[in-house]
């Protein structure tokens, strides 16, 4: 009897979940965007959303709690009820914030538990229009002239923009100063202007490169991208450290139950299935993780291997939040 009762439990517990996924959900879904409203996040947060609601037969509410990096929004879904009723929707700002601020109140691998990958889509290095430069060959080479100091734009100190800059002038041995503005558009707009010199941002920055405002001269991929096939890659100009992506995963609260964990990643893959979902990420230049890394341990492993890479760039230059 005493060998059957801790069975039994395990039974119990099981079919208990079992009870519970079958009847999940029973009310609407919320999924936290740790940014504010209208930023690329929060689109596809919302774009997801929607059609992840058609799968589950409930709504799923787009909750923006914006603010250090994302941090607090991680908070928020880091100290939620382990039922998979609340979403979180991450980027690469968490791994860098987690290194830049430290000393969080709760641990993201700890804490939360991946659903699955959502987007990615590589950096691209572009030069304002009159550089000498045509290629990263030729651009390093301009940047190592004898008295030249390279003014590289960023969205802020900690960005992805930001490290991108650190990381390539640290693989071409270069100093530079880097130059911190008020978000991506900002600075992409003084490059633009030819105030500054370089900066690193998304490929919905082809546009400019395609109408000679600025000049591309590569992403951040370890092939060529198809939307911008004339710029070479970093990672095949020989500098396969530049394999750096923008990319979006989605999490609940660890401990929810496994049944529900496969209904939200089962929901997921469809949602990333959805013509509108496919027409919004084409629209700003990213690419849907195929189906084989749309799992819940791709998410969580991005989230750990991030944390690791981007903390030991930040601890490596002493990089600090600005005040």
């Amino acid at each position: 009897m005493k060998i059957l009762q801790p069975l039994l439990a395990l039974f119990l517990m099981a079919f208990a979940q079992a009870l519970y996924a079958q009847a999940y959900p029973i009310r609407h879904v919320t999924m936290i965007v740790p940014f504010p409203p209208g930023g690329p996040t929060d689109v596809y947060g919302r774009a997801v959303a929607e059609a992840m609601a058609r799968a589950l037969g409930h709504a799923v509410v787009v909750e923006n709690v914006p603010g250090a990096g994302s941090t607090i929004g991680t908070g928020r879904a880091a100290a939620a009820a382990p039922d998979g009723y609340t979403l979180l929707l991450l980027g690469p700002s968490l791994p860098i914030a987690s290194a830049l601020y430290g000393n969080l109140p709760y641990d993201p691998v700890r804490d939360l538990a991946g659903v699955g990958l959502v987007n990615y889509g590589p950096q691209l290095i572009v030069g304002r229009k009159d550089l000498p430069a045509t290629d990263i060959a030729g651009l390093v080479k301009w940047m190592k002239e004898p008295g030249r100091r390279v003014r590289f734009a960023h969205a802020g100190v900690g960005s992805l923009a930001h490290l991108c800059g650190v990381l390539f002038a640290d693989l071409v041995k270069v100093e530079v100063d880097h130059v911190p503005y008020r978000g991506s558009g900002p600075a992409l707009n003084d490059v633009i202007g030819g105030h500054v010199d370089l900066t690193c941002a998304g490929l919905s920055a082809g546009q400019y490169v395609r109408s000679g405002a600025l000049k591309g001269y590569g992403v951040t991929s370890r092939e060529r991208s198809g939307a911008l096939p004339g710029i070479e890659s970093f990672v095949q100009a020989g500098y396969p450290a530049m394999d750096i992506n923008s990319w979006h995963a989605l999490f609940t609260r660890s401990g929810a139950p496994a049944p529900v964990l496969a209904r939200l990643n089962d929901a997921l893959r469809q949602a990333l299935k959805d013509p509108k979902v496919i027409s919004t990420f084409e629209r700003t230049g990213v690419l849907i993780y195929p189906a084989s890394e749309q799992t819940p341990e791709a998410a969580s492993g991005i989230l750990r291997s991030e944390i690791k890479r981007w903390g030991e760039l930040i601890r490596e230059h002493n990089i600090a939040p600005s005040s």
